[in-house]
Parts: structure tokens; sequence; C-alpha cells
């Protein structure tokens, strides 16, 4: 696979070794600091980070063995926990106290230096410390000296009337920094690689959660030339290149990649009903190599994943084609009909919007049943999986006439999905009246909940999937598995982009059961707040948006209800059971409806 110069002077190659200068550190102090009763020095330092340890002694004794054990979990009886299983982080390092030095870095592994530059150096994620063998030690003599590529924590907030979500948000947002310490989005510990499904999360939540765009965009323009072998993973480069060109305004990447673009679409496999398969007939090499896959660098072929791990499909019945593989496949046409508009090519424009329409139209007619009126898992299947209607729904390719339908089943099935397809369960409740839902899921009472990961696993940083018993191999460090640090924001708070680099922006909070939220996200155009509180009949929201563009504010429609705009009566457009208005300029605005 050849070299190729990305846009904003980054630079990948076929195995994406990235050495960059821009990643930061930064020492913290413990939270908790204790002597064990077996002598050893406890800490806890309260987040995980990926980090090395740094130990300083007033005087130290030549020749003596110190012997440091660092994790990610605890043991039973609280100390680290030496056996953690799946790929949970544990490390035992020894390093001999010299005469004369005073300051030592705790020894990691060379694989631990994986894609880190060289002036930082082995970093391995844990949270937890001991200290075999030391001279007397203090909390000031140990920092965990945590690495991540530049993040500003005070860029967004989010807090709302249910201590729960807040909980989950604190996490998510971590996780956004504690895992951007490759200088490039991975997907965990284990692996330390990029993977587009995984990317496009991380990219949403970034978006959120800070002020800089140049991770996700290099992240993205690395991937558009080394494809992973998932099908659905493929068309998430259009999307991601749509999500860029949305929350940054800057078209240069799209233009620069525009062809590959094109082909990550699927379009070249589609058959005459607009349909596409990659089983029959076998993915064609000239595919593979225009959407930059090596088949011997992977492995593998390119097949349909749906979900993973494969347990978490809800039963579903892989068929050659594929629902959930050609609901993507639709998105990524209409995507791409949009981005041929923002590039000037107009034949293009046409081209994909015929093909989406007609693909859509084939979805609907061949992989549709009537008399359930629910999606099939595929063509010549009879079962109806969570997966093959959430997708549809999500990605809005369901006459209005079915939505309901389609809506109410994907509600029965609970958290039957992976924390990778529960960024799409999310975004398809939220969006169809089912906020409230949505949220109970999030906090919900069992092993597969954000809740869970908090409280009952301990984790402080996203998790691979719901618990270990799961995906045995899973790791505590995956941000595929933080969808609230951009679904709280988008969703409850709802502040999303309605023209490219938030030229006109769409406030629409979806509150559910909450009693109020507050929160900041960071914009192209500066920083947008939000502030609601609700009762039954009332629903107040104070907007704040920033110079040079407009909002459209959606707010919950009371019946009979007065809608006010600082403080005088204005009509709205009356749509379900929400209400909006626009524009709403440039200042700090209060509307109320009650």
């Amino acid at each position: 696979m050849e070299k190729r110069i990305l846009v904003k002077n980054f630079v990948a190659s076929d195995r994406l070794t990235v050495k960059t200068k821009a990643i930061k550190q930064e020492k913290h102090r413990p939270k908790r600091f204790v002597k064990l009763e077996n002598g050893n020095w406890f800490i806890d330092f309260g987040r995980a980070y990926f980090a090395g340890l740094e130990l300083e002694f007033k005087s130290p004794e030549a020749g003596r063995i110190i012997t440091v054990h660092l994790g990610e979990a605890l043991s039973v009886s609280g100390g680290v926990n030496r056996s953690p299983g799946a790929s949970i982080r544990y490390q035992k390092s020894e390093f001999t106290l010299k005469e004369g030095q005073l300051l030592y870095a705790v020894p990691l592994p060379a694989r631990d230096a994986r894609l880190m530059p060289d002036n930082i150096g082995p970093v391995m994620p844990f949270r937890y410390a001991e200290v075999e063998n030391a001279p007397e030690l203090r909390p000031e003599d140990i920092r965990q000296v945590a690495a991540f590529y530049p993040f500003d924590e005070n860029a967004a907030t989010f807090t709302c009337s249910d201590k729960r979500i807040n909980a989950i948000w604190e996490m998510c947002k971590h996780t956004m920094k504690a895992t951007s310490f490759c200088g490039i989005f991975v997907d965990g510990d284990r692996e330390r690689l990029p993977y587009e499904a995984d990317a496009y999360i991380n990219q949403l939540g970034w978006y959120c959660c800070t002020d800089d765009v140049t991770l996700p965009r290099y992240t993205h323009e690395s991937l558009i030339l080394r494809a992973c072998w998932p099908t659905e993973w493929i068309m998430f480069s259009v999307f991601m290149a749509w999500e860029d060109y949305l929350y940054t305004g800057d078209i240069s990447s799209v233009k620069e990649f525009y062809p590959d673009l094109k082909a990550k679409t699927l379009y070249a496999l589609r058959r005459a009903d607009g349909l596409i398969s990659t089983v029959e007939p076998a993915m064609p090499k000239e595919v593979e190599r225009a959407v930059h896959f090596d088949s011997a660098g992977w492995g593998s072929v390119i097949h349909d994943i749906v979900d993973w791990p494969a347990a978490e499909r809800d039963g579903y019945d892989m068929r050659p084609v594929n629902t959930v593989v050609n609901a993507f496949h639709c998105r990524a046409l209409e995507l791409m009909a949009k981005i041929a508009k923002a590039v000037k090519e107009p034949e293009d424009e046409l081209l994909f919007k015929a093909a989406f329409e007609t693909a859509v139209k084939s979805l609907n007619e061949k992989l549709f049943d009537k008399k359930t009126r629910l999606f099939v898992d595929g063509e010549g299947s009879t079962h109806s999986s969570l997966h093959s209607n959430m997708f549809p729904l999500v990605f809005g390719l369901i006459p209005e006439e079915r939505r309901e339908k389609v809506t109410e089943f994907i509600s029965t099935r609970g958290m039957a999905c992976s924390v990778y397809g529960a960024q799409f369960l999310m975004e398809a409740l939220f969006d169809n009246g089912k906020a409230s839902q949505a949220m109970s899921l999030m906090t919900a009472d069992t092993d597969r909940s954000w809740t869970h990961m908090i409280e009952r696993v301990g984790t402080t940083i996203a998790l691979e999937a719901w618990d270990n018993k799961y995906k045995p191999n899973q790791d505590w460090n995956h941000a595929w598995g933080a969808a609230p640090a951009n679904i709280l924001p988008r969703k409850i708070l709802g502040i999303e982009p309605l023209e490219p680099g938030f030229k006109k922006i769409l406030i629409w909070p979806r509150p559910g059961n909450l009693t109020g939220a507050f929160g900041i996200v960071p914009t192209a155009m500066g920083r947008v707040s939000v502030k609601y509180e609700r009762t039954v009949k009332m629903f107040k929201i104070l907007v704040e948006i920033p110079a040079g563009t407009t909002a459209r504010v959606v707010v919950p429609y009371i019946q009979g209800g007065t809608l006010t705009l600082d403080g005088k009566a204005v009509k709205g457009i009356i749509d379900n059971s929400r209400i909006s208005i626009e524009p709403v300029k440039t200042g700090k605005h209060e509307i109320v409806v009650c």
C-alpha cells in the first residue's frame, strides 16, 4: 500500500506507526495512600490512565530491590488484582535503587511502547499501584504520569437531575481523554489499532467533550488508507467524512479523499435492485483495492459483522443479502450524495441520489415482512432482530407510517446489543419519543448498562463489552463503549449542527423523565450553552448562541400552553409532541412553554 500525504500535514503509512510529538503528559498525585498489613504501600490514583509510574526516594538504599504492581482492577482483599483475567491489565516490575539516584521511572515492557513517541515511551492503563520493599514513602513521592492528546477539560460540561447519568458522563468524558494516548483513536490496549466503528463513536464523543478537531480527522484519514475487514466498517468512512465536514465546516479533507469515499459506499457491489452482498458473489479484488483493504495484512476477507461479539446479535440470521449491511449502504449513499453536492460534483450527486432511492425502495419491499410489519434479518429470513430494525430506523430509511411499529419493537428488546450497538439503539430511542426508556437502559440495575460498568465493575474508562462474561478477552479501556459521551450532549441537551461548521444549530433537548439539565458544547462557531427545567405543565430553556450563527430550538409541546421568547409570545411549528422556533439569533435567550 502506498504512502500518502494526508490533509493538515498528517502522514500515515500502511502499518500506521504513528509518531507524534503532540502527546502531552501530566502527573497525578494519589487519591488514596495507605500501608497494608503485608507492609506494601497501596496507592489509588482515582482514575485509570495510560501512564507510567514515577517514584522518588529522599534517602535511597543502594542495592535495595523495589517491586511494583500496577493494575486496573482491585483484588478481593483490596490490593492490586494480580490475576484479573480477560485483557484487564496487570504488570509486575522490579528495579534496583542506585547510589545517588533519587527519581525512578518504573520500567514497563517494550510492548507498552506501541504507537508511542520516543519522548514518552511505554505506558499502560492502570489506576492502582502497590509498592513492595520500599523505604518510607509519602503521597508526594509517587506520581501517575499520564499520556494523552491535548484535551481541554473545560471545553464541555454536562449535568442533569439524575446523579447516575452524571456519573456516566464523567466516565465517558474521561474515556475520551484517557484513550487518546497514541495520538490516534485506537480500539483499546489489547490491539492498539484504529477501527472505523470504534473511531466513529470516538469521533462523535471527542467533538462533544473537547474543542480539538485534529485527532478525529487524522484517525479518519488514516483509516481511509487502511480499511478494516467488516463490511459496515468500510462504509463508516463515509459517515466519518460527513461528520468531519459537519463539525468543522472545512471541506478540504473530503475533497482530498473524494474518490476513496465514493468507493467506500460499496456502490460497485449493487445488484439491479440496489441491494448489495459481500457473499454472493464474493467481493471482487478490484473493490478490495479501491477501498484500500489488504486481505493478506488482515488474514481475512471482507465480511459482514452486524455486531460484536457475535453473541450480541440478538439471534441475527446471517444471510448473503443482509439487512443491516444494506441499511448502512443506503445511509452511505445518502451521505455521499450530500458530499458530492458539497464538493460541486452534480453528476455524482444525481447518481448517488438515484442509487439511494432504489436501494431504500428495495430495502422496504424485499427485507420487510408486511405481516409482522418488521424488517427481517436478510433476504429469505423470517427472523426479526433488534439490529435489523434499529439500523433502518436510526438512519431514517423507514416510511413514517411504519416507524411506530418498528420503534415499539426495538423498545421491547432491552439492551440486546453490544456497547457498540448501543450507540445506535440510544439514538433510535431518543429520536423516536423514547428518551425515558433510553435513560433507563443507560442506568439499568443489570449487567448491561453503563451504571454497571461504574458501580459494579469499578472501571473509570469504558469497557469493550458490558461485562467480562460477554467477551472473555475484553479490555477495560475501549472508547467504543463510551457512546454517552456524544449521546448526552447531542440528545439530552440536544445540541447538533444543522449546517456544516455549525452555521446553523439544532437545539432539541429530549429530557425524558429528567427535571432539568445544563451543559456546554464546543462548536466551530464557539461554545453553545443550554440549561432547562421542566414540570408537567412547564418547560423553560435558557440558550446561548455564539456569534455568526442561528439556532432552531425545539421544545416539548404542552397542550394549551403559550410559547414565549424572551418574554414575548411567539408562534412555533407544532410537530407531534414538540414545537420548534427559528431563527433564534446570537446571544442569550429564554424560551418558555407553559
